[in-house]
Parts: structure tokens; C-alpha cells; sequence
């Protein structure tokens, strides 16, 4: 268990939006329409009647059948708009193509060569409609489970869709994952059909994944059809019988489809976790309650309107790419970008080109990327028109406060607020965030999100005041995971155990004075040093605070006087270069930070981090190596040779 976790990085800089930003969002108007006058009223509101909140936004959407009630609790398990029935995708498509926007672009696809495509509504629920019909062809019911194992190109969002369509159970497996951990996750959700590609591109390379299914499709004994999707041109071997080409399938169809009405409750897709520590998680969504709240936390958080190209730049193998890149995006009817290849390939221009060739206006990405370009220099943004940007966000870790005012100064050129958002597979939705109206500070995720009530608790569920603890909430919310697939008991044990009624999130945090949330790591991520828990994340964020530092991973080291040394590897920007002194003065610069507790007893300077193809630094094999112990499995790492330089560091 967590002892009570030291605060001891300190940040006071505060932002606010502009009074045009504010004046015009959404969520001030939404708090106009209802009388609501500033952002404490509606937390006040929202808290003490959060059916009413959850009931006025999900009326925004359009129902098969009025639902009888809004909540059903009996912790931990919770049933919303009971009684309801409801499909996303008459929300995400079907209503849209009968307005105006039918003729609107849904996607503006780039591939990694330079190629792009684009999607109206129209052109998008024609694709959809061919490829339900050509799944139900298939004998595809209500309730089967299909494997989706693609890149990012456009025929993915078209499958999901097309399997919420007719109530099929989609499992989107990340392109980046070895085949292995494919066979694992369609195994696990007994699928009737897969859907692959000949093979995709990165960093110039083609991935051959049709080649790399084959090795596995015979240990799937549940599979019975697997559909190939002609994008590299790679030549791959097609089993008589078995697969089938998607262009083929397709020709012939209808372009019309009748939508499943389905129970507001009815499962959605299956997502599961990376299983790094362990066997992945099934985690379940449902149709109803995931929509009402991915198209709330978009429309009212990242401030969506008509004339905004939206850019999420994830990918849609995970939860971030599910709910802000196909689903909610889709439901709100608005213009998407879709990239198929790394950020910085063939160059570090590439991210910033395609903001300024396609006028993005809102841009969602993760700490990792921010700090990958810090690494190469503003330079390269500053080398484009980025003035079409109006609000940023970040997802996927806590941001350091030098990552966040990197990204404030030379991506939004000092004018653009960062919703930086916690939330995580199980989750669905956002739900601690930073609104258009709240002041915000450098690497706090400010306060949680109307009707979510969050804590910070010791290891007896108490509230913590001061310092660092478990993060936990304590109210359901609409897009709430509903179990874990044919795991029931782990659902329970896992997350709800700890603190009955409660749900665990296995992250760390602390409050502030001014009630702002500061995330700072998972629980297994903290150092006990000479009885001191300090976290993981703050020792980074105060070494890449230093200018020469692009990146840095710490992690704790046996000691038999301390407990724990710390042992940091950092990776440098362009221009700095390894030395006994640039060591000597981050250790300086740690300890005027945070204070001399905090001071590294290791600094090894690296070209790479070992990471996943998420581009998340992966600190498990990193503390195995200064361990001595065995790294496991490193599959899902997207460059496992840096692995090997951790013992020889520059």
C-alpha cells in the first residue's frame, strides 16, 4: 500500500483564457442558458444534482426510446438512461446525413507518404452501410465479437462503426503490437471475425501485418473469416475460405442499412488494457452512457463548433483514439484530422505542416510528443503558421510544467489555453479537466469535472490534506466501464475493493490549496528514499525543467542504507552533449528544485528512452536493468535496442 506521498515540487504560474475565449464557449453559453454565473456555481450545481446535469445533456441526442430513468447505482455496478434504446451510430452518422452536414468533411486523412483522402458524413455512412450488410453476410449478429487489427487509415473508424451499426462488439487491437498480443486479445473475446491490412507504413518502412496474422490465425480456433484491407500493396497469402479481400466484400452492397436499436446498456466494444503488468483487461463500454459522455466532455471541455478541424492526434488503438477521434468527434458533426504516420517523420516539420496546411484549430496530444519536440528545438514550429489554433490539449500522463509552457509559448504562441484532461480506458470520458473558463497552472489538470466527485485518500480511504496519495472517485458517471469481459470478480477486486463503493485508479495525486488536482504518476511509481515517498514524476519534471534535458525516467535502485537511491537516465536536446559537469549541475538543479532528498545518485545521459509504440517511456524494464533483473517482455516496446544501451549509457 501507499505511504502518504511528499509534495515537494511547487508551481504558482497561473493562465487564463482570454474574455473572448470565455465569453463565446460553449460552456459558458450552456451555463447561461440555465442561469448559472460563474464556473464555482455550476460545480455546485452539477454536484448536488447530477441526474438533472446528466439528463439536459444526454436530451441533446437522439433516442429510439425515451429512457425511464437516468441512474441506477448499487456500487460499484451502475446502469444509465435505463430503459432507453439508443445506437451511436444513428448519433455519430445516421442524423447527421439527413442535414446540412451531409455534405460536411468528417475526415481529412494524410498518409505517412503524402497521400490524402477526404470523408463527407455522406461518403463515410454509404462506407459504413456496405460494410454492416457485408458483415451480417457474414453471419455477424447482435452480441458477436469482431478484432479490428488495424493502422490508422480510414477503413478502421469504418469498421467500428459499421460493427456498432448492427450491435456487433468490436476489439480495436493497436497496429503497434506484435501479432502475439493480437491472437491473446481475440482469443480472450472468441471473435467470429477479424479485420486486418496487407500491411501499413512507418518511418518509411511497410509493417507487413497480414504476414505477421498468418503465424497466428490457426491458434485463433474461433475465427472463421478474416478481411484484408489492400493499403501498402504488400503481397500476402489468402486462404481459400477463410479470407477475403475488403474492396471484394464491399462492391456489391447496399449502401443503405438499418440501424439496431439497441438497450441503452448493450455493450459497445471491448478494450483492452496493454497487460505490461499482467493479463490484459477486457474493459467494457456500453452504447447509451459512453456517447452522453464523450460528446459532453468534447462539446463543453475542448469547445467544439461548426467551423473547427479538430485534431486528436492519438491513435484510435486506444481509448483516447475510441472516444475523441472516431465516436465523439462524429456525434458533434464535426471535421477531423486522421494521420497515419510518427510525428516527426520524414522530418520534425511534419506535425506543424499538417497543423498549418489543414488550418487545425484545436489539437489534442500527449506529453510524450510535446516533449520529443522540445527535443529538436522550436525552430520547427516556429517555421509555420500556427495561427489557426485556439485551444490545445494533452492526454496520456501528468505534463511537466516545462513540457506545458513549451507548448503554451511555441504552440500557441502565448494564446492558447491547454485543457490538459486525467482520464484513462476505464473511464471513457474525461474527468478531471480544465474547462474554457478556469484559470489554469503549468501541469495541473485543475478540478474535476461537473458531478464527479474526486479525492485524494491515504491507505485507509481517508482524505489526505497536504502531500500525495491515492487517487480515487467516489460518484458514477455516464461512461463508466460496466465490467471487465467474463471477468466479473477482477472488475470488483481490482478497482472497487480497496475502498468498497470507491473506485481505485491505481494513480497518485495531490490537491492544492486552491483545490486544483496535480497527478503524479501510478502507485507502483513512487521512491522511498531514507523514508522519504517521493514521486517518480517529480523528479523528472524537475530535470527536463533544465534546458539541455529533452527527457528523463527515474526509477529507484535498492540501497541497503536508504531504501532507494535514485538512478535517472536523461536524453538531451540538440546542441547539448554528455558531460561530468552537465551531471554535476542537474544534480544542483534537482536540488534546488525539490531539495537535496530528491538529488539523483545515478545520471545516465541516452539517446532513447525504451518506450511503447504509444510512445509511453516504459519504466518497468528500465527498473529491471538497474535492478539486474530480467526486462520480461519487451514486445510491445517500438525500439527495444535501447534497451541494451541502458547498461552502457553515453
Amino acid at each position: 500500500m501507499l505511504s502518504e506521498l511528499e509534495a515537494l515540487l511547487k508551481e504558482n504560474r497561473l493562465f487564463s483564457p482570454s474574455e473572448d475565449l470565455m465569453k463565446n464557449s460553449n460552456i459558458q453559453k450552456w451555463m447561461a442558458h440555465y442561469g448559472i454565473t460563474s464556473y464555482d456555481e455550476l460545480l455546485q450545481k452539477a454536484q448536488n444534482d447530477p441526474e438533472w446535469f446528466w439528463d439536459e445533456l444526454a436530451q441533446e441526442l437522439e433516442w429510439y426510446q425515451p429512457y425511464e430513468n437516468v441512474l441506477k447505482w448499487d456500487p460499484p455496478h451502475a446502469e444509465w438512461f435505463c430503459g432507453g434504446k439508443f445506437n451511436i451510430v444513428h448519433n455519430a452518422l445516421d442524423r447527421h446525413v439527413k442535414t446540412w452536414r451531409k455534405n460536411k468533411v468528417a475526415y481529412i486523412w494524410e498518409g505517412e507518404s503524402g497521400q490524402v483522402k477526404k470523408l463527407t458524413y455522406h461518403d463515410l455512412h454509404r462506407k459504413v452501410n456496405q460494410m454492416a450488410n457485408a458483415l451480417r453476410g457474414l453471419g455477424v449478429k447482435k452480441g458477436d465479437r469482431v478484432s479490428i487489427y488495424l493502422p490508422m487509415i480510414l477503413e478502421l473508424p469504418i469498421a467500428m462503426l459499421a460493427c456498432a451499426k448492427i450491435g456487433a462488439i468490436h476489439s480495436v487491437v493497436f497496429s503497434g503490437f506484435w501479432a502475439k498480443a493480437f491472437q491473446e486479445r481475440a482469443n480472450d473475446a472468441k471473435v467470429k471475425v477479424a479485420i486486418t491490412v496487407d500491411g501499413f507504413y512507418r518511418r518509411g518502412k511497410v509493417i507487413p501485418l497480414k504476414e505477421n496474422v498468418d503465424e497466428v490465425l490457426d491458434d485463433i480456433p474461433s475465427l472463421e473469416t478474416l478481411i484484408v484491407v489492400k493499403h501498402a500493396g504488400s503481397p500476402v497469402h489468402m486462404k481459400p475460405g477463410r479470407d477475403l479481400w475488403w474492396e471484394e466484400i464491399i462492391h456489391e452492397q447496399e449502401k443503405e442499412c438499418i440501424t439496431e436499436p439497441m438497450d441503452s446498456e448493450d455493450p459497445l466494444f471491448i478494450l483492452y488494457t496493454s497487460g505490461t503488468t499482467g493479463k490484459p483487461k477486457g474493459v467494457v463500454h456500453v452504447h447509451g452512457g459512453y456517447a452522453v459522455g464523450i460528446y459532453t466532455t468534447l462539446k463543453l471541455v475542448f469547445d467544439l463548433k461548426d467551423q473547427d478541424i479538430w485534431w486528436c492526434a492519438a491513435d484510435i488503438g486506444w481509448i483516447t483514439g475510441h472516444s475523441y477521434i472516431v465516436y465523439a468527434p462524429l456525434i458533434m458533426g464535426v471535421t477531423s484530422v486522421m494521420y497515419e504516420g510518427a510525428p516527426d517523420y520524414p522530418d520534425p516539420n511534419r506535425l506543424w505542416e499538417i497543423i498549418e496546411e489543414y488550418c487545425v484549430s484545436v489539437f489534442y496530444t500527449a506529453p510524450t510528443t510535446i516533449r520529443l519536440f522540445m527535443k529538436y528545438g522550436e525552430k520547427w514550429p516556429q517555421k509555420h503558421d500556427l495561427s489557426s489554433l485556439r485551444l490545445l490539449g494533452s492526454v496520456g500522463e501528468p505534463i511537466n510544467p516545462e513540457a506545458w509552457m513549451w507548448y503554451y509559448k511555441h504552440v500557441g504562441n502565448r494564446q492558447c489555453p491547454i485543457m490538459d484532461t486525467w482520464w484513462q480506458t476505464e473511464t471513457g470520458m474525461q474527468l478531471i479537466t480544465p474547462l474554457p473558463i478556469t484559470s489554469l497552472k503549468p501541469g495541473s489538470v485543475v478540478k474535476p469535472f461537473p458531478t464527479i466527485k474526486a479525492d485524494v485518500v491515504d491507505n485507509k480511504g481517508n482524505p489526505i490534506g497536504e502531500g500525495g496519495g491515492h487517487l480515487v472517485i467516489k460518484t458514477p458517471w455516464p461512461s463508466m466501464f460496466r465490467t471487465l469481459y467474463k471477468d466479473p470478480d477482477r472488475y470488483v477486486d481490482a478497482y472497487w475493493s480497496t475502498f468498497p463503493g470507491v473506485y481505485l485508479s491505481g494513480d497518485v495525486a495531490r490537491i492544492d490549496e486552491d483545490g486544483y488536482f496535480w497527478i503524479q504518476g501510478r502507485a507502483d511509481d513512487v521512491l522511498n528514499v531514507a523514508g522519504h515517498r517521493i514521486s517518480t514524476a517529480e523528479v523528472e519534471s524537475a530535470l527536463v525543467s533544465y534546458d539541455a534535458v529533452a527527457e528523463a525516467a527515474v526509477v529507484g535502485k535498492p540501497d541497503q542504507v536508504k531504501g532507494e537511491e535514485i538512478c535517472s537516465f536523461v536524453t538531451l536536446k540538440k546542441g547539448f552533449d554528455p558531460s561530468p559537469r552537465l551531471k554535476h549541475l542537474l544534480r544542483e538543479h534537482v536540488r534546488r528544485e525539490i531539495g537535496p532528498i530528491a538529488s539523483p545518485a545515478f545520471i545516465g545521459f541516452v539517446e532513447d528512452l525504451p518506450k511503447t509504440r504509444s510512445g509511453k517511456i516504459m519504466r518497468r524494464v528500465i527498473k529491471a536493468k538497474v535492478k539486474g533483473d530480467d526486462v520480461g517482455d519487451i514486445t510491445t516496446l517500438a525500439n527495444p535496442e535501447a534497451v541494451d544501451k541502458l547498461d552502457h549509457p553515453l
